[in-house]
């Protein structure tokens, strides 16, 4: 056990396939105690059958929580042993009706003193354990229904990269990158217009000299997004959160949602009210940031972007 010590739980579908594979041979030879002809990965299908006279593959599989095919493949096996047979009493060639045969009726008869020596035998090393791993197992079971073990790899390493963000003040260094990445995201879903260029090739002019601020997202000292927080007037509101641009190859970082709370937290230093946004609802993860921002949607005021179908404020 020295590797998985040195590994560490990273190594638990190893550990666990290490666990099931000593329990599989040891049950192979439980069967050759007692006696039985039976390959250990036939009991659930078998054991389902018992209980039932006949039953489809399908109603099997949902049963046992196993997939279709594989349930299919374990019957073909157990109909080769002559342990089930393939009931065709049912026109209806899609239910696939199976059945014990006489054989396997003897075989399940015989199963049941076995099972009731494994049933204390099990019951015995969860006495002797600290922990009852079956409890373990069906708090485990349900808990990765609940959320998947991919899922909370994804929102650690999701949490991992968003800590080597940096969010920084614009330099005329980023000019580029907060032009090209915005002008990348654009094109991909609209059109570039006229108030885009305007904010883009001079947003020393457009937006700083007004009294806005640019942010922009380092990850590993490379810019990889941008937001600005652009000074809003004749309106009643104070700024506009504009050009939120997130590279592709940095996405699942949090970096819209760093670069949004560094936006909401300037122009409270600023002593804004309300932020304004205008964005489109195809672009579905923005509008979920923006929700999970605060924003809320709003509606009347004069855009001069064809791709604005929904307005937003947040009253900070």
């Amino acid at each position: 056990m020295n590797f998985f010590d040195k590994v560490g739980k990273m190594a638990l579908g190893s550990r666990l396939r290490l666990m099931t594979a000593t329990i599989t041979d040891d049950a192979a030879k439980v069967y050759e105690l007692y006696g039985i002809d039976f390959i250990p990965k036939w009991f659930p299908v078998f054991y389902v059958l018992s209980e039932e006279r006949e039953i489809t593959i399908t109603e099997i599989a949902n049963e046992i929580g196993h997939s279709q095919p594989s349930v299919s493949k374990i019957v073909q096996e157990m109909i080769t042993a002559g342990l089930v047979q393939d009931n065709q009493k049912t026109s209806d060639k899609r239910r696939n009706i199976v059945s014990l045969t006489d054989q396997g009726l003897l075989i399940s008869k015989e199963l049941k003193m076995q099972l009731v020596d494994v049933e204390a035998a099990v019951e015995s090393l969860i006495s002797e354990s600290n922990h009852n791993l079956w409890a373990a197992l069906e708090e485990w079971e349900f808990l990765l229904e609940q959320k998947s073990l991919l899922k909370r790899v994804t929102e650690h390493k999701k949490l991992r990269e968003s800590q080597e963000v940096q969010i920084v003040a614009y330099k005329p260094e980023y000019h580029e990158a907060f032009r090209a990445l915005n002008v990348e995201w654009i094109s991909t879903y609209f059109e570039m217009e006229e108030a885009d260029y305007k904010a883009l090739d001079n947003p020393q002019e457009y937006i700083l000299d007004k009294g806005g601020k640019i942010f922009v997202a380092l990850y590993r000292d490379e810019p990889v997004g941008v937001c600005a927080l652009i000074k809003m007037k004749d309106s009643n509101y104070d700024f506009e959160m504009a050009k939120m641009a997130v590279s592709p190859k940095a996405q699942g970082k949090s970096i819209g949602w760093l670069l949004g709370q560094e936006i909401v937290k300037s122009a409270k230093e600023q002593g804004a009210d309300k932020i304004y946004l205008e964005s489109n609802t195809i672009l579905k993860p923005a509008i979920n940031l923006y929700h999970k921002l605060g924003f809320q949607k709003v509606s009347g005021l004069a855009t001069p972007y064809k791709r604005c179908n929904i307005q937003m404020e947040l009253v900070l």
